[in-house]
């Protein structure tokens, strides 16, 4: 089981609110969405360790200069110009890359609501609504319950299980993980490196 000591060990910039919520919630969250092993526990972390910045960014980013927009996205922003609109503006960003996708309405402010938030990111209206189901809680109305302290853990814990990761954790397979949770191989590096450390505060 997860304790204060070794979040404050691995995750030393979190804030106190949101590792003691963590520590508070976790028998109950992990029963419920069966993060029940060591092994299941250390491939949870590894991931959440990469997504949240270690406790310290549970928002997506989305403030962006033009010149890295076109870098980012070069098919929506061809060139600096085309991005210019959109740097440094996070709303205007994000309803543009996330209008009518993963369950937002087109031409609504679905895409800012519903941007990545949370121990490992929730994305879209689509996935809120899932997430929301499967925790009892209104996500869809409530989209900033996916990165306050006191929900947190439960969302990330249900994205993990929805996501069925555990069945790839239970083999040690972090790629697959990663291409269930990212989409792809975003950070694979990374989430390895936190793989082996969590392991060693485990002691596996």
């Amino acid at each position: 089981m997860i304790t204060a000591d070794m979040l404050d060990r691995r995750w030393p910039r979190a804030p106190h609110s949101l590792v003691d919520a963590i520590v508070a919630s976790a028998p109950a969250v992990f029963a419920k969405f069966e993060i029940t092993t060591p092994l299941r526990l250390v491939h949870f972390l590894a991931h959440a360790s990469v997504e949240c910045a270690a406790g310290t960014a549970l928002e997506e980013n989305l403030n962006y200069s033009a010149e890295r927009l076109h870098a980012v996205w070069p098919a929506r922003f061809p060139s600096i110009g085309s991005a210019q609109p959109y740097a440094h503006n996070p709303r205007l960003l994000a309803d543009k890359v996330y209008d009518g996708r993963m369950g937002n309405r087109a031409g609504t402010d679905d895409g800012w609501n519903y941007r990545g938030r949370g121990l490992i990111d929730v994305t879209g209206a689509a996935m809120y609504q899932r997430i929301g189901e499967a925790t009892g809680l209104d996500l869809k109305a409530n989209p900033g319950l996916a990165s306050a302290p006191d929900s947190a853990l439960e969302v990330a814990a249900a994205l993990w299980m929805l996501s069925k990761a555990n069945q790839f954790a239970d083999r040690d397979a972090i790629r697959a993980e990663t291409k269930v949770i990212n989409g792809g191989l975003t950070g694979l590096a990374d989430r390895e490196a936190w793989l082996r450390a969590w392991k060693r505060e485990l002691a596996l």
